[in-house]
């Protein structure tokens, strides 16, 4: 069960998941704080939280974070067995409260367990209890590619001042090379959730990273950033290093236009598509790596100086136009021309549209988020100088990075394009631009804007189906010392009431408008309390990762509803920002969708994904319920007062 249980958490949590994202407003480099941090600083912190300024301002709350609860066993059962009314018949409810009740009777498995968990979060060599666990199980044991199930991207909003596509890759560079150095400096302004501090200690796996294939787990590497002053830029899979500092002075825009320009004529012809082979299912990749390094000494430099890279810019000769052609680019490409292992690869087409694709086995999708808010911003209202025409004259040229690729390689990389083509033409996604009303509006009804259009996918989902299954949405621990994310279960009673209400014509609206509210109320509730380290996933995980081998699994976990409670049906997940105009990722389970969703002022995106089950139909559905509430709630609106 373990096994059926992690492969669906982890694509569950692979950034498609893991993005419940601020909504604040984008970040000011000139003041090199958020939005939300800029109201925060004059207030005074809670007791407890102290500023260690020798750690920068970045870090400077880091040890004083609370550290992730453990709930009571009480209380989780309870959350669980609500979780599971809407979901079952009486009969399989009734099952599932006996298993319930026997886990944690005063004697049950449940007890012991949970003074194991306890201890484990008392340890002070443990500063998250779940960390360790989690980052193995969901991710670096996780074996499937990471692209397309863990893999995620961000289109970028047009840029018309720079259609060439040298001059945005260099407009990027620079601003992305700004953020950077605010991280490597510790500079960097913490971000808040609920007017607290955060977490920041994965921004350190953000630079100078990467993922390496290994069995029976992958693991991270980080190197030095004073040491590794280049970036990585591909072009038909050919690798260069530009560096982005040289005699002390970091390369302004026109000197990486400059560089970039250079790729593009050094680049003539395609070369053998080394970088498809990150592509592949990781245990393959592994002994795939091993083929690498064996065919040439020289493949090993080769690696390290792609791994160690501070990002990779992957100048791509596509043209994408419509919003699913750019989805599809940035969310996966041909499966060439990248290095899917890098946490930050900014992909510019020959058209000059461009957009952000990211790994994140080490880092949830808020810290990229912010740097990909940064960057547009700072672009878009001119907040740096980015008009110096000088360029020197002692630049180096870009230089190659180059593997020999042997028969044996070749034929590894030849697998890899065909397994990664497979794959994706398994997938179908569709694109949702609705333009009918943002969070402008939802806020006019007094209702939380994420849990407004929860109620659309849940109502659109009933629309298609005739009934609500387990959905899955993200909700962020970060307030937590290395907190990453806990599951939201959107399907209440409530909200199950007000989807078979909105569906009866014989129902009155304005019963539907109070099962409307009843199912935001239960949203926002279960939310909070997962936010506030209390759902209920990640708990039943951690106890069931403390079982002896050998001993009884409990009837809780055998209950054929624990397991199906967790198969996220519908993977959602917010992310929100004005210089987007999409974000997406995978499906969790093949019965699924993928769905992820911005909420901007006056529009909702919706990314659709799934195995064909209709991902252009589940686009029209969320159409359809997103118009319906709206023609619901309108009427319930003040009329404005009209003027003498």
């Amino acid at each position: 069960m373990l096994a059926s249980i992690v492969r669906s958490e982890a694509r569950s949590t692979t950034l498609r998941h893991l993005f419940r994202q601020p909504t604040s407003a984008a970040i000011s480099p000139l003041n090199r704080i958020s939005a939300m941090a800029q109201t925060r600083k004059n207030s005074s912190l809670p007791a407890g939280y102290v500023e260690d300024k020798s750690k920068g301002p970045m870090l400077r709350f880091q040890e004083s974070l609370p550290r992730l609860p453990v709930p009571t066993l009480e209380e989780t059962a309870a959350r669980y067995y609500q979780s599971l009314k809407p979901l079952l018949s009486p009969q399989e409810l009734e099952s599932s409260k006996k298993a319930i009740e026997a886990f944690i009777a005063p004697n049950g498995p449940g007890r012991k367990l949970q003074e194991k968990l306890v201890a484990r979060r008392e340890d002070p060599k443990h500063k998250n209890w779940i960390y360790e666990w989690w980052n193995d199980a969901a991710y670096l044991s996780y074996r499937d590619p990471v692209v397309p199930y863990v893999s995620y991207f961000y289109s970028h909003r047009d840029d018309r001042r720079r259609r060439d596509p040298a001059k945005r890759a260099a407009a990027i560079t620079t601003a992305a090379l700004e953020f950077k150095k605010m991280v490597d400096q510790g500079t960097l302004e913490p971000e808040y959730m609920k007017k607290l501090p955060v977490c920041m200690d994965s921004y350190k796996w953000m630079f100078n990273a990467s993922r390496v294939a290994a069995k029976p787990a992958d693991y991270p590497v980080k190197f030095s950033a004073d040491e590794h002053k280049y970036i990585l830029a591909i072009r038909k899979n050919q690798f260069y290093k530009i560096y982005h500092e040289v005699g002390g002075k970091q390369l302004n825009t026109t000197e990486l236009e400059q560089a970039f320009k250079r790729v593009y004529e050094l680049a003539a012809s395609r070369a053998p598509a080394v970088g498809a082979l990150t592509s592949e299912n990781r245990d393959v990749w592994t002994d795939a790596r091993a083929t690498l390094l064996s065919a040439d000494p020289k493949n090993a430099k080769a690696l390290e100086a792609i791994e160690a890279s501070s990002f990779v810019v992957c100048l791509d000769d596509a043209a994408p136009v419509t919003l699913e052609e750019r989805a599809h680019q940035y969310w996966h490409g041909d499966g060439q021309n990248r290095w899917y292992d890098k946490p930050l690869q900014f992909i510019i087409n020959d058209n000059g549209t461009s957009g952000f694709m990211g790994e994140h086995s080490m880092m949830d999708g808020t810290p990229t988020h912010r740097l990909n808010d940064f960057i547009n911003d700072v672009i878009f209202n001119n907040k740096l100088d980015f008009s110096d025409p000088s360029v020197r004259s002692n630049l180096p040229e870009p230089e190659a990075v180059k593997f020999t690729v042997t028969k044996e390689v070749q034929a590894e990389i030849d697998r890899a394009i065909t397994d990664f083509t497979n794959v994706i033409g398994q997938h179908q996604l569709a694109v949702q631009a609705y333009q009918g009303y943002g969070k402008g509006l939802i806020k006019k009804f007094k209702c939380s804007p994420d849990a407004f259009v929860q109620m659309i996918i849940q109502l659109a989902y009933y629309k298609m189906y005739g009934k609500n299954r387990p959905t899955y949405e993200s909700a962020a621990t970060r307030r937590f010392q290395q907190g990453r994310t806990e599951t939201c279960r959107s399907v209440s009673e409530a909200s199950v009431a007000f989807c078979k209400a909105a569906n009866d014509a014989s129902v009155d609206d304005k019963t539907k408008v109070e099962l409307f509210r009843k199912a935001i109320d239960s949203h926002l509730e279960y939310i909070s309390a997962a936010s506030d380290g209390k759902g209920v996933d990640r708990h039943l995980f951690g106890l069931k990762r403390l079982l002896e081998p050998g001993q009884e699994v409990p009837a809780l976990y055998q209950d054929p509803a624990y397991g199906y409670s967790s198969s996220w049906y519908l993977s959602t997940s917010q992310l929100s920002s004005e210089f987007f105009n999409g974000y997406g990722w995978s499906q969790v389970i093949d019965q699924g969708f993928g769905i992820a969703y911005m909420i901007n002022e006056n529009s909702l995106n919706f990314n659709i994904v799934s195995k064909g089950l209709g991902s252009d139909r589940m686009s029209y559905y969320l159409n359809e319920a997103a118009n319906d509430l709206r023609d619901l709630l309108i009427p319930t609106l003040e009329a404005p007062k009209s003027k003498i």
